[in-house]
């Protein structure tokens, strides 16, 4: 097995490195800098000692730098590599680009997962990789031996890719964040409990059938109870939240509407109804009904 250097102790590279351990690489040494990185460090890597980036290089056969994306390139432009050696950054949206010109074998390596701050379990998480040819085999290595999977995309492709996880993941919890605040303004006491059965349900359908688990009025063709909720929404006051939330709500009904549109489950004159209705809510952004 590769010897591994980790170049960061933040809680992906820290997380990804215990179970790099576990699964029987060697860890040569961590870098960290700050009391939070040491103690991370401490509790997920107890037996890897902390070094200098220097020491950790040059005792590496892979060196990860885990560092913020915004660092990538500067801190793995000063490490001493070597042809010998492969540099991977578990970046999301960048590719090979901050680890052009260096003499170590780029790889780009980005794994599915959230990290918040201990243990996690990889077994059948994605990672999507970007690498040349030479390092294909290495990744797929090191990849099955946490008992995950790997998938190719390439360089160029890197941006769009990590822009639909975001869409997906970030913007879920704003979505859902918003939503609790609606039930809980509503008078609703337990919101969470509320949500959990609906939510778990429509990603499961929707992750296993797309589009076509798509319910609720806007898929029924009703535009009387989108206008509703779109008064709802904006409430008494027009708070400038209310108004970002029915804003929010709009845009996501007139995708929405597109969809079921194209999979022929509404008709042109129900989509008209529903496009006047949230033309209504656009025109009208001070959170007074349209007339």
């Amino acid at each position: 097995m590769e010897r591994i250097g980790l170049i960061g102790a933040g809680r992906a590279g820290t997380a990804l490195g215990a179970a790099m351990a576990a699964a029987g690489h060697r860890l040569v040494g961590v870098t960290a800098r700050s009391d939070a990185s040491r103690e991370r460090a401490a509790r997920l890597l107890p037996a890897v000692p902390v070094l200098t980036p220097d020491e950790v290089t040059r005792s590496a056969d892979v060196v990860l730098v885990a560092v913020p994306d915004d660092l990538i390139r500067d801190v793995a432009q000063t490490l001493p590599l070597t042809s010998a050696q492969y540099v991977v950054h578990l970046s999301g949206a960048h590719g090979l680009a901050p680890l052009a010109g260096l003499a170590a074998t780029p790889v780009a390596l980005h794994p599915s997962m959230t990290f918040p701050g201990g243990p996690v379990q990889l077994d059948g998480v994605m990672f999507t990789a970007t690498a040349p040819d030479a390092a294909r085999s290495l990744v797929e290595r090191l990849v099955k031996a946490l008992g995950a999977q790997v998938q190719w995309v390439a360089d160029e492709q890197r941006a769009r890719y990590h822009a639909g996880l975001v869409h997906g993941a970030n913007h879920l919890t704003t979505l859902v964040t918003q939503a609790v605040a609606v039930l809980r303004e509503a008078g609703v006491s337990d919101p969470a409990a509320t949500l959990r059965p609906l939510l778990v349900a429509t990603l499961d359908n929707t992750l296993r059938s797309g589009h076509h688990a798509l319910t609720g009025p806007i898929a029924r063709g009703d535009a009387d109870t989108v206008a509703a909720h779109l008064e709802a929404l904006r409430g008494s006051t027009g708070s400038s939240t209310q108004r970002r939330i029915a804003s929010t709500y709009a845009e996501l009904a007139r995708a929405t509407a597109e969809l079921a549109a194209a999979d022929g489950r509404l008709d042109a004159e129900t989509v008209r109804r529903l496009t006047e209705v949230l033309d209504g809510h656009q025109a009208d952004p001070t959170g007074e009904a349209p007339r």
